[in-house]
This record gives C-alpha cells, sequence and structure tokens, in this order.
C-alpha cells in the first residue's frame, strides 16, 4: 500500500491492507470448514484448500460487489462457492455469519499488527534505557509551562519517557494475548451449528457445536471466547493498547521538536539522506520524524473515540453500522501506530543529545534557575548553593528505577 497524503505509509508494508485482511477471510473460512469436517458435521469430501481459491486479483471484485450487502464476506463466500466445487462448496460457511468471518480476520490481522509493535516497543525501551542511563549525569534546564522551572537532567526526561513507553506495552502485550476469535452465528448462539449437530445425531449438540469454536479457535491462534457481536471490548481494548503507543511516542516527539528548535538545539534528529529539507529554505534542518509522530499522536484519539462509539451504539444481536463503521477505522490507526512505531525506533536510536548545549544553558540561567532552591534556604536561614547541577533532586534514583523496569520488561518479553 502507499498512500500519498500519509507519508511513511510503506513502513507498514502489508499489514491489515485489503489483501492481507481477504486472506485472512479465507483462512477462517477454511479453519471452519476443517472444523466442521473433524466433528462429523461435514462429510470427509468436503475437506478442500481455500486459500488457492481466491487471489489478490479478486480484492477488486470483491470490493464493489460488497456494496450489493454492506460486506465483503458475502461476495466472498458466492466467490469460493463457485471455485470449490461440491462437496466443499455446499459446506463451506455453514454456522456462520458475515460478521464471525469478518470480526475474527481483524483479529488476525491485528495480531500481525502487535507483533510488529511489541518489536518496536523493545527496540524503543532499549535505546531509552540506554540514554537515560548515559547521561543520568547530564544537566539540563527544567521546563514547565514553556518557561525556565528548575535544573533536572537529561537522563530523568529520558527515564520519563521510558516509563511511558514501557505503560503503552504492556497495553499491547495484553491486547495480544487477549485477541479472541468470534464465532457465533446468526444472533450469537450458534444456532445453526448446534441444529446441524442435533440432525446428525450428536449426543449434546450444544457440546459438538462448542467444540467446532474451539477446534477453529485452536487452528486459527486466536483465544477462545464466547460471541461477541454487540460486546465490542475486544476491539476497544486494541484500539486503547494503539492509541496509548502513539500518546507515549507524541509526547517524546514533542520533546524533541521542541529542543531540537534553534534557539535551543539541545537535541537533534539523526540524519538521513534527502530528510529535512525545505523546498524553499536550503538552511533548514527540520525534526521530521518528531513532525510525522505528532501526527499519528495527533490523529489517533478521534479514531480511538469511533471505536468507542461504536462499542456503545451497537444494538439488537448484530449492529446496524456501528459495527460497519469499525474496520477501516481499526484499519487506519492499525497502520498508522505502525508507521509511527518504527519512525519513533529511529529518532530514538539515532538521537543526538548536545550535552554541552544542555550544560551551556543551564549555566547562563542559573540565577532564575535557583530561585526555588534560595527561598527553601531563606526558610532556615542559610546560604543556598549557586551550583544548578547540585540542585537535581532524586534524579538518580528516578532513573535508576526506571533503567530497572525496563530490564525486568525485556527480560520478561524476550
Amino acid at each position: 500500500m502507499s498512500d500519498l497524503f500519509w507519508p511513511g505509509d510503506e513502513r507498514a508494508g502489508v499489514l491489515m491492507s485489503p489483501e492481507t485482511l481477504l486472506a485472512a477471510m479465507v483462512q477462517v473460512e477454511s479453519a471452519w470448514l476443517d472444523a466442521l469436517v473433524a466433528t462429523g458435521l461435514a462429510p470427509p469430501e468436503a475437506a478442500a484448500d481455500l486459500a488457492p481459491l481466491v487471489t489478490d486479483d479478486d480484492v477488486a471484485h470483491i470490493a464493489a460487489a460488497a456494496e450489493g450487502s454492506g460486506s465483503p464476506v458475502v461476495p466472498l463466500v458466492a466467490l469460493l462457492r463457485s471455485r470449490a466445487g461440491d462437496p466443499a462448496a455446499t459446506w463451506l460457511h455453514r454456522g456462520l455469519t458475515s460478521q464471525d468471518v469478518l470480526d475474527t480476520a481483524l483479529m488476525l490481522g491485528l495480531r500481525d499488527v502487535l507483533d510488529q509493535l511489541i518489536n518496536q516497543l523493545r527496540a524503543q525501551v532499549t535505546a531509552l534505557s540506554d540514554l537515560a542511563a548515559r547521561h543520568v549525569d547530564t544537566p539540563m534546564v527544567g521546563r514547565t509551562l514553556t518557561q525556565h522551572a528548575v535544573p533536572t537532567t537529561f537522563g530523568a526526561v529520558a527515564a520519563g519517557w521510558l516509563d511511558g513507553l514501557i505503560d503503552a506495552a504492556e497495553l499491547v502485550l495484553d491486547a495480544r494475548v487477549l485477541l479472541p476469535v468470534q464465532l457465533g452465528g446468526a444472533v450469537g448462539n450458534l444456532a445453526a451449528a448446534t441444529e446441524l449437530a442435533a440432525l446428525r445425531g450428536a449426543d449434546d449438540p450444544q457440546l459438538t457445536a462448542a467444540d467446532l469454536v474451539t477446534s477453529t479457535a485452536t487452528a486459527l491462534g486466536l483465544r477462545e471466547l464466547r460471541p461477541w457481536h454487540t460486546s465490542r471490548g475486544p476491539v476497544t481494548r486494541t484500539s486503547d493498547a494503539l492509541v496509548s503507543c502513539t500518546d507515549a511516542w507524541g509526547h517524546i516527539a514533542t520533546d524533541v521538536a521542541t529542543l531540537s528548535r534553534t534557539e535551543i538545539g539541545e537535541l537533534a534528529e539523526p540524519i538521513a539522506e534527502g530528510r529535512g529539507g525545505s523546498s524553499t529554505m536550503p538552511h533548514k534542518h527540520n525534526p521530521v520524524l518528531s513532525v510525522l509522530v505528532r501526527r499519528a499522536a495527533v490523529g489517533a484519539p478521534a479514531l480511538a473515540a469511533t471505536m468507542h462509539l461504536a462499542s456503545a451504539t451497537a444494538g439488537d444481536q448484530r449492529p446496524d453500522g456501528a459495527w460497519h463503521v469499525e474496520w477501516s477505522t481499526l484499519q487506519t490507526m492499525a497502520r498508522r501506530t505502525v508507521i509511527a512505531a518504527s519512525q519513533t525506533t529511529e529518532l530514538l536510536q539515532g538521537l543526538h543529545v548536545d550535552a554541552e548545549r544542555m550544560r551551556a544553558t543551564i549555566h547562563e540561567s542559573a540565577d532564575n534557575l535557583l530561585a526555588e532552591r534560595r527561598t527553601i534556604a531563606d526558610l532556615l536561614d542559610v546560604t543556598a548553593d549557586t551550583d544548578p547541577t547540585t540542585y537535581l533532586g532524586f534524579s538518580e534514583d528516578l532513573i535508576a528505577g526506571a533503567v530497572e523496569r525496563a530490564q525486568t520488561f525485556l527480560e520478561e518479553n524476550a
């Protein structure tokens, strides 16, 4: 995929692309058909490999035909049946509904997205942990509400970024583990599958229907879960994990963009050929990575809000429109998060810290930066130390704690 108006889109590759999601829908249909055969609900002759029956070239046809039913699953099933031949054509999709196939396919797509994010987050935690430890004694101006406040260290700043990253990473890990199948049939009670089992003479038709879900979930590598057609926790939870990532990255990018201003010059993005230039001002080195990461952070909350609004208005046993808006929203949000993850990793791994500039600024502003220290000394009628690099509170312990947490995170998620 490529997107003229979302520079860097190629970093997401085929993740959540139409072709990938179409293949995932076929994978769901195949797993369910296999389960029907394995439980004896479909004859052994119905077993078939559905994957080769649909290719990337079918995306345009299925997309166009989807308007007729409001779902791409209906034309997909029709296409599969036209190509599979009997008895596979007769038995595939029996007991499923369109939402089962599309929701489960989205979970498969999100699994690959979350795996990619976990890899990127590990790399970011490693890079930030190193930055925090390396700059434990690098003093700099602390700023609040855009103004000079009191001294701090760049190590402490990096430690704050690090804690935010790990908070987001933990949500991503939780979301990854909890990705479920969606298998409920027309109204979420597997009536068709249960009836089929009863007509086949199963001793316990409900148990047989449940076995279908277990077998399909196992084959797909997703968590088994009761149908959640109108209980949209799995998608809102994942959306929240994604937006937590862009929140954390946006915080970092905002600080980097600010500290790379010409008049500050304490940080600089990694240099890459052809990046950071201006169409009219050749002297510029714009913090483009930070700009693009902030772009994702600004846009993500609205996408997550759409997911929550859809969840809140998912009525009856199958939603009318609320579910439908989720697909492209989730696709957009997931791809943009992967893109921002890649850009943040590159930013952190190549971030240039101008420690000398930081020291010069802190000494130039020492009088104002130590105003708070003087008020504390005045309370005890003593003379305040005039060295700003000795007014750093418990920065070392703060940094050590964040670095230790990072190491634990990396060891537990190797």
